[in-house]
């Protein structure tokens, strides 16, 4: 009883500040966010190798660097993209060409700094990270590698991976910042901190180099250029003037900022001088007892010269214990005001500056000091410009004064932009979303150009390869005539010849309310069309791509191009589970069939072998409908890789599970098992081509592959590890599940063989059964409702503060629910209590049930239904009670739909 008061009490204070802080408040007044459709991203080029850094000339050029060693430069006159040098660099692991920028004085010096993994020699300096100067000839836009002066080398130890990331940046006083990530291999430490004391592994332990006065990894230096070649010491480093100097020989003089992770992109406030970067954190999702806290990404603001806190503490100072690596045993917390470096490893200063606490922080889950904008899930904070509007000239694409002294924060994984609002002092006032509604693929980096507009590099979804969306992108505002946005859709993508196909433009715009013209191009020698939305009939095979051409009453153009593959039906596949339609329950039977029909191929009853049909059932833990969308797609890699591979040359090498030429599918399969990052390397490699891991024999190129065709191909060869997918489930039978909560996912799917010169097409098929049981807080919309996570444990609340409060769920299938019982909280005289209603399609609409909830109760209430009800709806659950006053209900913490005894069975 005492454990069920005190979440009670809980539950009522929680309430009770929320009522507070429903009191009026001074309203902050702010300028009003430019709208959305007034920025233009156009694709400048698609189909980068890792891309990593760029740097914009007063011309206009744009010169990017891809990690492999390709500098390169894009020239807007005659939109072309020219490699300028091929640097030969290191690159294993994250190593090779990760920093570029050019100096203050360009245009005057045609100097061009580089950061970047040499070749690997004899020497130690060969090991070592370089920041090198070159000359540029921009004449004939070449690199002048013969003219390289080394300012600055960092040793590395090459023997493992992680975290060589680098970055260069200009203060206005002509101070150069280089940050180096703390080359510390994070596996060994369960996502905590990396502080293994134990001999021989310095490499896993970053206070080896983060947190050591006396190594530059883990770092971002400050230096001042010499003309010949050198360097020297500005003035405010965190060990210049005023250290001691029995201290200096262990402090390094060009360290202006320590304890970082992997600072991988930074940048200067040309304004204030404060330093800016984001810092990739620990992989860790729970807090621990025995470690520390869980993993946070930071954004970081340095005023001047400080320390960190990396591997001691993160985010806010939370501080890791002192875990003993040598007997498993945790010791006392760091402390942040009074940071020690006793680590055996450590070559520096044994007591190190106060840390500093991080200016933005995040963790996978929601993060309670930042809110939704930051997100969940995957995380890999960068650190952006800092724009000024009186800082560029008036140009017609300069962004708005809205973004004026606002830093561009963004994240690599989440692929959002949040411009940061700060006070005249720079402390953090709040974050904003920058468009939105666009689709932004992994920026790795970005800067404004002289003009005001602004220029970003994607590295592309897939790690270490190629990718068709890694590209370099020009973003300009307009404040006057918009050009029209182009839509464009087919009623059909695929199929036999001859394909009949319905165009549409439909969701066409102009945002300026111009009138529209129309032109439809299907192709090379076809006649045009100018209706809105044409039909047209392909009569033989190939592969088209009709551009669709909008122009306004101004002369503005919008385009969009689609392609049509002509010649081979896709798959129809079908996957039916009798019964209920979105919950299973324990330990009833689900009747399941996948039917393919593919008018090439035949069916499963004649033609199709079930053999290269995939089904695949999978339970994932929660309802996370980010995950889903990517179990929906888990077996397609799968099927169309299997495909490719059947049609390709690589059986005459490879057999599934027996040597031939090359390797067994299988044992390739298991040698890559669960390796960092494989998938894009080994993609690469089919199309490149290699050798030298399985023998003498080299594997041939496949350059006409596509990227993403390759990708599919090493999927299959992986999977081939993966118990999910080596146990695969007949296409027809059934299923007992066995878990109690989460989710389950039958997939399928069929990649048909084939035809002339259309390659195979997939067709796929899913359903998705989740747990009767629901958390009310994890709802699809809601009105009037606190969410409290009770301390200690891991359930939330739904607290409906006034009549009338809801929570909703959407597409919910009620056939064969009888019944539902919920979870409600109502111990506390400060609580009004109340009756549980539910209803379906809205909070005022069919009253399926209501239950009591009886002031000072706690526990489970059962709700029958009025009336049996069957198909998808959304079902509302109302708190109600008129005369409640200013008092909240009760709170909800669960509701679970029971199944009469019919629901899935046969």
């Amino acid at each position: 009883m005492r454990h069920q008061h005190v979440i009670a009490q809980s539950v009522v204070w929680a309430a009770l500040l929320l009522t507070a802080s429903l009191l009026p408040v001074s309203v902050c007044r702010a300028q009003t966010a430019p709208e959305e459709n007034r920025f233009n991203r156009q694709i400048l080029a698609a189909s980068l190798d890792e891309p990593t850094e760029l740097a914009v000339l007063d011309n206009g050029k744009v010169l990017f660097a891809e990690r492999k060693g390709a500098l390169k430069l894009y020239n807007p006159k005659t939109k072309t993209v020219k490699v300028v040098a091929n640097m030969p660099v290191y690159t294993k692991f994250e190593y090779g060409l990760m920093g570029l920028n050019i100096d203050p004085k360009f245009s005057q010096n045609k100097w061009i700094y580089l950061y970047y993994s040499p070749i690997a020699g004899k020497s130690v300096a060969d090991t070592a990270q370089h920041l090198s100067r070159f000359t540029y000839d921009d004449v004939r836009d070449t690199l002048l590698l013969n003219t390289e002066k080394v300012l600055l080398t960092i040793p590395v130890k090459r023997t493992d991976c992680c975290h060589t990331g680098g970055s260069i940046a200009w203060d206005r006083a002509g101070n150069l910042y280089l940050s180096a990530g703390d080359d510390t291999n994070p596996f060994a430490s369960n996502g905590y901190a990396p502080i293994d004391e134990r001999a021989g592994r310095g490499g896993w332990d970053a206070r080896l180099t983060s947190s050591n006065t006396n190594d530059l990894r883990g770092k971002i230096m400050r230096i001042t250029p010499t003309p010949e070649g050198g360097y020297t010491i500005p003035k405010g480093n965190l060990f210049g003037e005023g250290t001691d100097p029995s201290d200096r020989p262990k402090a390094r003089a060009e360290i202006y900022v320590m304890g970082n992770r992997n600072p991988y992109r930074i940048s200067v406030d040309q304004r204030t001088g404060f330093l800016y970067w984001g810092e990739v954190g620990p992989d860790a999702g729970e807090n621990s007892e025995k470690y520390g806290p869980r993993g946070h990404d930071e954004m970081n603001q340095a005023r001047k010269a400080g320390y960190f806190g990396w591997p001691l503490f993160v985010a806010d100072n939370k501080p890791y214990h002192a875990y003993s690596f040598k007997d498993s045993t945790s010791g006392p917390l760091f402390d942040p005001m009074k940071p020690i470096n006793n680590s055996p490893h450590n070559t520096g200063l044994t007591e190190l500056p106060p840390a500093q606490k991080a200016f933005i922080y995040y963790p996978y889950a929601d993060s309670p000091e930042f809110g939704a904008i930051v997100g969940k899930g995957g995380r890999n904070a960068m650190g952006g410009p800092v724009y000024y509007y009186d800082d560029y000239p008036e140009t017609s694409v300069k962004f708005p004064r809205h973004y004026d002294g606002k830093f561009f924060a963004y994240d690599w994984m989440r692929d959002w932009i949040n411009p940061v609002t700060m006070t005249p002092e720079g402390d953090f006032v709040k974050m904003e979303r920058f468009m939105p509604s666009t689709k932004f693929s992994h920026t790795i980096d970005m800067q404004f150009a002289p003009d005001g507009s602004l220029y970003t590099l994607e590295y592309g979804q897939r790690w270490f390869a190629a990718n068709d969306d890694a590209r370099l992108s020009h973003i300009t505002y307009n404040a006057g005539n918009r050009p029209p946005v182009a839509i464009a859709e087919a009623s059909k993508t695929v199929g036999a010849a001859p394909l009949t196909v319905k165009f549409d433009t439909k969701g066409t715009l102009d945002y300026d309310g111009d009138a529209l013209k129309y032109e439809w191009n299907f192709g090379k020698g076809f006649p045009k069309s100018n209706q809105a939305s044409p039909t047209f009939t392909y009569a033989k095979p190939g592969i088209y791509h009709p551009v669709l051409t909008v122009t306004d009453a101004k002369g503005s153009v919008g385009t969009k191009e689609l392609e049509i593959k002509v010649g081979n039906d896709a798959p129809s596949v079908e996957m039916a589970v009798k019964g209920n339609r979105t919950f299973y329950f324990d330990n009833k039977p689900l009747a399941y069939e996948v039917k393919v029909a593919d008018k090439e191929d035949g069916t499963l009853a004649k033609g199709i072998s079930p053999e290269d049909v995939t089904l695949t059932i999978d339970h994932l833990d929660g309802y996370d409908k980010t995950l889903l969308a990517q179990g929906h797609q888990a077996n397609m890699g799968f099927s169309t890789g299997k495909r490719l591979i059947e049609l390709s040359d690589c059986k005459a090498c490879h057999a599934v599970d027996k040597k031939s030429i090359g390797p067994a599918y299988i044992d390739v399969a298991k040698k890559y098992k669960g390796v960092f990052q494989i998938e894009g390397k080994l993609a690469n490699k089919v199309i490149k081509g290699g050798g030298g891991v399985w023998g003498e024999q080299a594997m041939s190129a496949h350059p006409q592959l596509k990227d993403s065709e390759a990708t599919d191909m090493v999927r299959y060869i992986l999977s081939l590890a993966d118990e999910k997918m080596a146990n695969r489930q007949p296409v027809k039978g059934e299923y007992v599940p066995k878990a109690k909560d989460g989710t389950y996912i039958f997939s399928a799917s069929y990649t048909d063989k084939g035809r002339g010169a259309i390659g195979p097409v997939t067709g796929s098929s899913t359903v998705v059964l989740r747990s009767a049981k629901l958390k009310a807080a994890n709802n699809d919309g809601e009105q009037a409702i606190m969410k409290y996570a009770m301390p200690g444990t891991k359930s939330e609340l739904a607290i409906g503060t006034t009549n009338g409060s809801y929570v909703q769920f959407n597409d919910l299938d009620m056939t064969g629910i009888d019944g539902i019982t919920a979870q409600v909280i109502s111990a506390d005289a400060r609580l009004a209590g109340g009756k549980l209603e539910v209803r379906l399609g809205s909070p005022a609409g069919t009253l399926l049930g209501e239950a009591a909830v009886k002031e000072g109760t706690m526990g489970p209430v059962t709700i029958s239904l009025a009336q049996p009800v069957s198909g998808m709806h959304k079902v509302y659950f109302v708190f109600t009670n008129p005369s409640a006053g200013q008092k909240p209900l009760f709170a909800l913490e669960w509701v679970q739909f029971k199944a009469d005894k019919s629901v899935g069975m046969k």
